[in-house]
C-alpha cells in the first residue's frame, strides 16, 4: 500500500529560521541548478526585502526571488569591470541599519573562495547581526554532474581545492604535486599553463587525467577530458568559456562510468 501525499506534505516550509529586519543573511546559491539550491537559501529569497547577488547566481534561481524583494547586482567575474569588495560591504551594512532583511547570494558557497568570511567579518566588527547559509560549491557539483567524484575508495584518500587566482602569491603548486591527491581547481583557467607547468616540474605525470567542467550544472554545461600535458592546448581549441571548474587527478578516469548526465537530459 502506497500512501497519498497530502498537499501539506509538498509545501516546502519558509519558516526554518527567524529572518529579522536589519540583519544579513549570507547564502550560497549552489552552483547554478536550482534544484540544488536549500531551504534556507529558499526562504530568504522569498522573505528578503533587499537581494544583493553576484554574477554567478542564475536567472533561474533569481526568479525564485519574491516580486517585493529589490534586487542588487554585485558581480565580480574576472576580466570584466566588478564592484569593489569594500563597496559591497559597506552597501550591506547600510542596508541592514536601514531596517531591512537583507539576502547576500553568492554562487557555490559563500566560504569557499567566495570572500563570505570577509564579509561576514565586516558585518562582526560593525554590530551587523548576521547568518551564514551554506551552499554546494560548484567544485564538488561541477565535477559530480560530470560523473567524476571528488573521491573515490580505490583512487584517494584526500582532495584538494585551491584557486588558481590569487592576489597573495598563490599555492605551492609543487607541494600540491608531491601530495598525489587530486586537485579541483576554482578561477584557474588564466594560470592553467603556468600551473599545469608546475604541476609537473612537481612530478605529476603529463598523463595525469584532466576534467574540464564549465557552466556546471546548468543546461550549458561542457566537460573536457584531457590531460596535464596536453590540457592547455586542448582547452584553447576547444571553444570553451570560463566559468569553469579544473580536476586534475586518477577520479577523472571514472567518468566513462560514472558519467550519469546524458546531453538530452533536461537540468537547470
Amino acid at each position: 500500500m502506497t500512501a497519498e501525499p497530502s498537499s501539506d506534505s509538498l509545501s516546502l516550509p519558509l519558516d526554518l529560521a527567524d529572518f529579522r529586519p536589519g540583519s544579513v543573511w549570507l547564502a550560497g546559491a549552489g552552483p547554478g541548478d536550482p534544484g540544488l539550491l536549500t531551504l534556507l537559501a529558499l526562504q530568504g529569497l522569498r522573505q528578503a526585502d533587499v537581494i544583493v547577488h553576484d554574477a554567478l547566481v542564475g536567472e533561474r534561481i533569481m526568479a525564485l526571488a519574491t516580486p517585493s524583494a529589490r534586487l542588487e547586482f554585485a558581480g565580480k567575474r574576472g576580466g570584466k569591470p566588478s564592484a569593489h569588495q569594500d563597496d559591497i560591504t559597506n552597501r550591506l551594512i547600510e542596508l541592514a541599519r536601514e531596517g531591512h532583511r537583507v539576502l547576500r547570494l553568492k554562487g557555490g558557497d559563500p566560504f569557499v573562495f567566495g570572500r563570505g568570511g570577509e564579509e561576514a567579518q565586516a558585518l562582526a566588527e560593525r554590530g551587523i547581526p548576521f547568518r551564514i547559509i551554506p551552499g554546494i560549491t560548484a567544485g564538488l557539483a561541477g565535477p559530480a554532474y560530470a560523473g567524476i567524484p571528488a573521491t573515490h575508495r580505490t583512487a584517494n584518500q584526500a582532495v584538494i581545492l585551491a584557486t588558481g587566482h590569487s592576489c597573495a602569491g598563490g599555492p605551492d603548486w609543487k607541494a600540491l604535486a608531491a601530495t598525489g591527491a587530486p586537485l579541483i581547481l576554482y578561477m584557474a583557467w588564466k594560470g592553467l599553463p603556468s600551473i599545469a607547468a608546475a604541476l609537473m616540474e612537481g612530478g605529476r605525470s603529463a598523463d595525469t587525467p584532466v576534467g574540464v567542467v564549465t557552466d556546471a550544472t546548468t543546461e550549458r554545461q561542457r566537460v573536457l577530458v584531457t590531460s596535464l600535458g596536453a590540457c592547455v592546448a586542448d582547452l584553447e581549441a576547444s571553444g570553451m568559456e570560463p566559468p569553469a571548474i579544473i580536476v586534475i587527478g586518477e577520479v577523472v578516469r571514472l567518468r566513462p562510468v560514472l558519467n550519469w548526465l546524458p546531453k538530452e537530459l533536461p537540468h537547470g
